[in-house]
């Protein structure tokens, strides 16, 4: 028998593309229409770049999220963080849903009642509340949840001079395991300094103390930091009711929920290791409803998240407008939209899919934006097939904070589009123009002309 010939082994990198599950290739599937209506003729429409939200998709999600805590928990509230899409048919959506406001600022206050959100139902976070502030969200009766004993002595001097009682919350910060601790907000836990200021409201006797706020942290994978977290608060709130007899009516576990994109820098892919809405509901309304209050005293349970409901319902539109070969070899695809639309692309890595019918074969390529800087990358490395001048892109979960961290630099902002729950679209915010943003300026006299 004829000795085979020997062949040294070598490592090849396979180009697998999608497979279905007879085990065939199947390339790039692109993602041409969102919620029945095609990319393409959105971008003929309303132009490119372009934001486009389903409202479908924030429903489907809010109910989602919102049935994981009712099912487990018997007295549930959600309220939209305002900063994380402002929107106004964003924030209406959530609040046909039944969802409170959660603002961090006197723009967002004046949002939230703007579109017609009962005062006692915007809940005022945020370290940095005026005089005015506090006044304008006493006299709506809002709950006001302190962040320093700055403001605490603050709000008691408007409170006087008002001569009405705030409802008032602490924020309370503490130790769940998770490093960086998310300590520059609120009271601390651990060294006694949220007692001390629920020590200092109840004495004072000056405002009702009816909540106790944290927030642990932001993209939160460990949900176990949110278990520590209901235990310390519900602690807090059992040692209220022994020593000064003092029902606390709600408890807010904020929000850092994480959504399903992939981390920069992340090993494995967002959608692999995201917990789900059910494994953030187990770990807080478990320990919750273990902690020793009687059935009947179960507090109010407050959740602020944002990221996590929205993000899946964002999408960003884009179109190809220029390829070119770098000196590694790479190939480079330069976008019509850069980081100043697209903020969340310095923190993830998002996913991209061609918006039309494309080639099997993929290789390593770059994705730059428009801008004539050198931080303008909108993916570092991503395999995709060639694409040519004209075609476009889709950027997936781009939902949270990209429309309001957006930045008008060098390019104009574009429009956004909601789709309805029957496939129709609607601009719910228009393209910047020039005049737009010259009618803030003026130009002293002696700068009105030149000669060139």
């Amino acid at each position: 028998m004829q000795k085979l010939k020997y062949e040294r082994p070598v490592i090849k990198q396979l180009n697998a593309g999608v497979t279905t599950k007879f085990g065939a290739q199947t390339g790039f599937i692109p993602h041409t229409h969102i919620d029945g209506l095609a990319v393409k003729d959105l971008t003929a429409r309303f132009g490119s770049p372009l934001f486009v939200i389903s409202e479908r998709t924030i429903r489907q999600t809010y109910q989602e999220a919102y049935n994981a805590f009712a099912n487990r928990y018997p007295n549930v509230q959600f309220a939209w963080s305002y900063k994380t899409n402002y929107m106004n048919a964003v924030c209406r959506v959530f609040h046909q849903e039944g969802s409170w406001a959660e603002v961090v600022s006197r723009f967002e206050y004046e949002k939230a009642l703007g579109n017609g959100v009962p005062g006692d139902k915007i809940i005022f976070n945020g370290p940095d509340k005026t005089a005015d502030d506090h006044r304008v969200a006493v006299l709506n009766n809002s709950p006001i949840h302190i962040d320093h004993f700055d403001e605490l002595y603050g709000l008691m001097e408007v409170s006087t001079k008002l001569g009405k009682r705030p409802k008032v919350a602490i924020r309370v910060n503490m130790d769940t395991g998770v490093q960086p601790m998310w300590d520059r907000f609120g009271f601390n836990y651990e060294n006694g300094q949220a007692w001390d200021a629920i020590t200092k409201i109840i004495q004072t006797d000056k405002m009702d103390l009816v909540g106790l706020h944290c927030h642990v942290g932001t993209f939160m994978l460990a949900t176990s930091a949110y278990a520590v977290a209901a235990s310390k608060m519900a602690d807090l709130a059992l040692n209220i009711k022994r020593q000064f007899g003092l029902d606390i009516q709600y408890l807010d576990m904020g929000g850092g929920f994480a959504s399903k994109n992939t981390l920069k820098g992340a090993y494995l892919s967002g959608t692999d290791i995201t917990p789900s809405f059910h494994d953030y509901a187990e770990q807080i309304c478990t320990t919750l409803i273990k902690a020793g209050f009687r059935s009947e005293e179960l507090p109010l349970l407050i959740l602020e998240t944002g990221r996590a409901l929205i993000d899946d319902a964002g999408y960003l539109l884009g179109t190809v407008l220029a390829n070119k070969r770098l000196s590694d070899g790479r190939r480079a695809t330069i976008m019509d939209f850069g980081v100043n639309l697209l903020f969340t692309s310095f923190w993830y890595e998002h996913a991209v899919s061609p918006a039309q019918d494309c080639s099997q074969y993929a290789e390593d390529a770059i994705l730059y934006g428009p801008l004539c800087m050198n931080i303008d990358v909108v993916r570092e490395n991503v395999k995709l097939p060639p694409l040519n001048k004209g075609d476009q892109m889709v950027v997936h979960r781009v939902g949270a904070y990209n429309m309001t961290q957006w930045m008008q630099f060098i390019s104009l902002r574009p429009n956004i589009v909601l789709i309805d729950l029957d496939g129709q679209p609607h601009l719910i915010r228009k393209h910047e123009t020039v005049e737009d943003l010259t009618q803030l300026e003026s130009t002293p006299a002696h700068l009105e002309s030149f000669d060139l």
